[in-house]
């Protein structure tokens, strides 16, 4: 058993959206064989209710507070360092200092990182090894941003995805082992940086299928002559945000045309100003559920339509584990390992999530076979306790480590 230093940028719990899915069952690995010192930050206050939860989960837990507001003006401070906006925006003088005290008072045998911006804690010097789980190459994602957007916010995009590569390229090279959770993003952060291309590997994300499996008697919240058709995220993320805005208006019409009974469903949290404005006739919006899953069951139809995204989507892996027909993005939709077509439909353009969904909705039975395809190729291949497995090598106790 080795002591565990483990720096999170969100409360690892509930794990009720995509980081925090990976960073809950990562911490939940890392508690069944270790001691783990769990540095965090809440930004929901609504979070405040499961930190007994975690705090069960480990030796010793630090909370900072965050207050998304406040930290959109601090992460401006980077414009005058001339850091990634990310870096200050995640900055706290508390938390640095109970990292500081834990690394005095015990032997830390290894410094688990979860999200680039959290290394900036770790100081360079250290015996024990420092992992660093990127999940995504967040830097690519800000580029990404930037054709979307009209100036200024194009340029700032671009000027924080080249800030935040310069830092992810950095920390790669100080690590041990650096981790994505594709192959795909693994080749990508290669071709960005390409001196720390021996230094990265993908661990995929997982499913817990038990958790994630239909049910007899499960009430469906759904009317009756309403043919559903589901999108499931955080709705104050824009990527998901851009996802049902472009199926509302270039999908939703044409699908309601041919099949008049759909209503499309966006099932998610925190919905932003813009989603909540698609809500009206063939569209509502939920807010927050207590459970996703009688959504996802008693759907005709899972959709995702990202357009912009990176990695494995959590969305995907569930909706698929529910044994729902999914149609997905072809990029999101390619990094599963799944048969298109049979258990897992990927689409490129408006018409074709159109023609697919309409097809699926036409003839149930191909859709409850790609269902129940879709549910066993999960099973088989996203486990978390597989998926995690990967990087139990790289936290072999540094035995006598000197205080860091």
């Amino acid at each position: 058993m080795a002591n565990v230093l483990y720096l999170v940028h969100r409360l690892p719990y509930p794990p009720n959206k995509g980081d925090k899915v990976r960073s809950y069952h990562l911490l939940k690995h890392l508690a069944a064989r270790h001691r783990v010192f769990l540095g965090t930050f809440i930004d929901d206050p609504d979070d405040e209710r499961h930190v007994d939860v975690v705090r069960g989960l480990c030796a010793e837990l630090h909370i900072a507070r965050l207050d998304p507001r406040w930290a959109r003006v601090k992460s401006l401070t980077g414009m005058a360092t001339g850091e990634a906006l990310t870096l200050p925006y995640y900055r706290d003088a508390g938390l640095r200092a109970w990292v500081g005290r834990i690394r005095r008072d015990n032997v830390i045998d290894a410094v688990v990182v979860f999200s680039s911006a959290m290394a900036q804690y770790v100081e360079p010097g250290g015996r024990a090894p420092v992992v660093v789980d990127f999940v995504d190459v967040d830097s690519a994602k800000w580029t990404q941003y930037a054709p979307a957007h009209r100036w200024p916010m194009s340029w700032l995009y671009r000027r924080e995805g080249a800030r935040l590569l310069a830092f992810e390229r950095a920390t790669a090279l100080r690590a041990a082992r650096g981790f994505f959770v594709t192959e795909n993003e693994t080749d990508l952060f290669r071709q960005l940086a390409p001196e720390a291309a021996a230094r990265v590997e993908a661990i995929g994300n997982g499913v817990d299928a038990d958790f994630f499996a239909p049910e007899d008697g499960r009430a469906s919240p759904y009317r009756a002559d309403e043919v559903p058709v589901v999108f499931t995220g955080a709705m104050d993320y824009w990527p998901n945000i851009d996802a049902v805005t472009w199926f509302v208006q270039d999908m939703l019409p044409a699908l309601r045309a041919r099949c008049p009974g759909v209503c499309f469903w966006i099932v998610g949290r925190s919905p932003a100003a813009q989603v909540q404005s698609l809500a009206g006739e063939g569209v509502r919006v939920t807010g927050t559920v207590d459970d996703v899953r009688p959504y996802l069951q008693h759907a005709a139809v899972v959709v995702a339509p990202l357009r912009v995204a990176r990695g494995i989507q959590n969305k995907i892996l569930e909706a698929m584990a529910m044994a729902r027909p999914v149609v997905a993005s072809a990029g999101c939709a390619g990094v599963i390992e799944a048969v298109p077509g049979e258990e897992l439909l990927p689409a490129a353009e408006a018409g074709d999530y159109v023609d697919t969904v309409a097809g699926l909705i036409a003839d149930p039975a191909r859709a409850a076979r790609i269902g129940a395809a879709a549910r066993r190729r999960v099973v088989a291949r996203y486990s978390w306790e597989a998926s995690m497995a990967g990087i139990d090598r790289y936290l072999q106790p540094a035995s006598g480590e000197a205080a860091a």
